[in-house]
């Protein structure tokens, strides 16, 4: 995966958002993780991408398309993927913190 920063503190200077784009290769899934007390906001430019969270012990795939919208609330643990495509994915993401939370997990 690549993440580019378009809108940040150092952009910018902007003090709360954080806002950029991911790119994801063909057959590439991250690990299970989570952002800490950021929200992020995604929005698909391209390819399908899946985000996959649990609830409740069961798994929830979220399968998207160009022109979907994803809201990852803090806290939550999730597996963004692109493992079942043969195209590149790419999103624009929104956070809520400067910083790139990632804590990762040893599963869902």
């Amino acid at each position: 995966m690549t993440r580019l920063a378009a809108l940040s503190g150092d952009s910018v200077g902007s003090r709360a958002i954080w806002m950029g784009e991911t790119h994801v290769a063909p057959g590439v899934a991250s690990g299970p993780h989570h952002h800490g007390e950021s929200e992020t906001g995604i929005y698909v430019v391209a390819g399908h991408p899946e985000f996959i969270y649990s609830d409740g012990g069961r798994e929830v795939r979220v399968r998207t398309k160009p022109g979907d919208y994803v809201y990852i609330p803090p806290f939550v643990h999730h597996v963004e993927s692109n493992a079942h495509s043969e195209e590149e994915a790419v999103v624009v993401i929104a956070r809520t913190t400067q910083e790139a939370i990632v804590e990762n997990l040893p599963e869902l």
